[in-house]
């Protein structure tokens, strides 16, 4: 079916985690060189094994203010792996804004998305002071790319230098966007919210209610540093990655390839530039799909079945199908 003309499709044990001290995770890192199966393009990939035979994966934790060191394990999203740290630091997992990777900082390079490294630490960032504020929108665009955690947060991710909203600057990187104009857009996904803002009448003030991370004193720093994003910065340190998945169970898999990281970077600043979002989950699901298909109609067409939530205008399908035949060709 040609572009333009095709449908779309409206989407779909636990253990114990504990407080440790210092812990030899030999299980893991004799697991990280094996070869896996990756699943399918649709999310649900090969069904997942019994219970007894899947390798026990076990990931450290903090709270990026600061905190004893936590173990978790078991999950397969998400949603589960904020449930599970929410257990050991005895938190509601709502109080969890996002997490990093290797870093306590507020760093939307090492942001998690929907892989984590099997030698990787994770950070966990919390609600912390709730602020709202009136912004006058002078121009066209805000200057503001929205992420969300991959939970029902949607939160900014860069703030452009000399934009409107970076002249403002009780307004940070990482700041969670609670509510505009008194509409609660909690659970509203991000591309929504970026498509609220963009549509806010220009010349007119309106309101933000945000809530920001908790920081420690060492953390607080120029906001500006948490707004730029670094190309190349790799998500993992260890030899494989564990892939979450919205949809279907989370698999272990070798680290992306060269043609892999680019395109997802590549399809990644697409979003950005197309729909004022930054989503490496969602990049790589669509380099997933798409590194197969023979012509962007049959790209336009698996994008519908596998991310039928999504409505991408026709010019972005294309030039994402461009993206990662560059991509293949080693043209980047």
């Amino acid at each position: 079916m040609p572009l333009g003309l095709r449908g779309k499709k409206k989407p779909k044990s636990k253990e114990n985690s504990k407080l440790v001290e210092n812990e030899e995770l030999g299980e893991r890192a004799a697991f990280a060189g094996r070869s896996t199966t990756k699943a399918a393009t649709d999310g649900g990939g090969l069904p997942p094994p019994p219970v007894n035979l899947r390798p026990k994966l076990v990931f450290h934790t903090q709270l990026a203010h600061g905190s004893p060191t936590g173990r978790i394990e078991g999950f397969t999203n998400v949603k589960e792996l904020y449930g599970k740290i929410a257990d050991v630091f005895h938190l509601s997992a709502a109080e969890i804004l996002f997490c990093t990777l290797n870093t306590h900082k507020i760093d939307m390079d090492k942001l998690l998305g929907g892989q984590i490294g099997l030698e990787d630490f994770i950070f966990a960032h919390t609600k912390g002071i709730k602020k709202e504020v009136e912004v006058f929108k002078s121009e066209d665009a805000l200057g503001l790319t929205i992420t969300d955690n991959g939970a029902g947060y949607a939160f900014i991710k860069r703030i452009k230098e000399e934009s409107v909203v970076d002249k403002i600057k009780v307004i940070g990187v990482g700041d969670h966007i609670e509510c505009i104009n008194g509409r609660n857009v909690v659970g509203i996904r991000h591309y929504e919210v970026a498509k609220m803002l963009k549509e806010l009448q220009k010349g007119k003030a309106f309101t933000l209610k945000l809530v920001e991370p908790t920081k420690a004193f060492e953390m607080i720093e120029p906001r500006s540093k948490g707004g730029k994003t670094g190309g190349d910065a790799k998500i993992g340190t260890g030899r494989g990655t564990l892939r979450l998945r919205s949809k279907g169970p989370a698999t272990v898999e070798d680290v992306p390839t060269e043609f892999e990281e680019k395109a997802v970077k590549k399809v990644d600043d697409l979003l950005e530039s197309y729909m004022g979002i930054r989503d490496t989950e969602l990049a790589a699901t669509m380099v997933e799909v798409g590194k197969d298909k023979k012509n962007p109609d049959e790209f336009a067409m698996a994008l519908d079945e596998a991310l039928g939530d999504f409505a991408f205008p026709d010019e972005f399908v294309f030039d994402v199908w461009g993206a990662i035949g560059d991509a293949k060709e080693g043209r980047f």
